[in-house]
């Protein structure tokens, strides 16, 4: 059988991430894909142009994710990674669970930036943003101040410290504090 027979039979004429049934052909999961159907899925037109889709059609993933199939697991891995801006897929990701081997290919194949700059990112793992809102999800005491933050107050407008990934700034009771990154989620 060729690959594309072994993915068609595997997949049961569907996309494996979607279950589409238009539009079908082989996509190989890389980095180093060998072009077996264990290091392939079978994919629609959509799922093999991300960029062409909105954001829900990507909602299947809760569904294709929990797949025994470790390259659509990893596409599923790498896709919600790239929604981290949307609640559902911040859950999902937060249910993802993956054998160590299978995780550590769906990072070395995640697309990264060459950028130096610092990514800050929440609790949840989601990208921060300057002009963010945050939750604080534990009640911190602020020094110098003489108050606590409550846990569920919302800092909005954060900005981003441009050195230290793990800081932020916002407003709380009036007050300008610098807040450790793992101490909040994004809203």
């Amino acid at each position: 059988m060729s690959v594309k027979e072994d993915l068609i039979s595997r997949a049961e004429n569907k996309c494996e991430l979607c279950g589409s049934t238009d539009g079908l052909d082989i996509f190989e999961v890389g980095p180093e894909s060998d072009g077996s159907a264990d290091q392939s899925a079978l994919l629609c037109h959509i799922c093999r142009n991300p960029e062409k889709s909105d954001t829900h059609h990507w909602r299947c993933l809760s569904d294709s994710m929990w797949t025994p199939v470790p390259a659509v697991q990893v596409l599923a891995y790498r896709m919600l990674n790239q929604l981290t801006d949307e609640a559902w897929a911040r859950d999902l990701l937060d249910m993802l669970y993956l054998e160590d081997h299978v995780l550590e290919w769906a990072k070395a194949g995640a697309s990264t930036t060459d950028d130096d700059t610092p990514k800050h990112v929440d609790s949840n793992g989601a990208l921060l943003n300057a002009g963010d809102t945050v939750v604080l999800i534990k009640d911190l005491n602020v020094k110098g101040a003489n108050f606590t933050a409550k846990r569920g107050t919302a800092v909005r407008n954060i900005s981003l410290d441009p050195v230290n990934e793990k800081h932020i700034e916002g407003r709380v009771e009036g007050q300008q504090i610098v807040i450790l990154t793992e101490f909040v989620k994004k809203k």
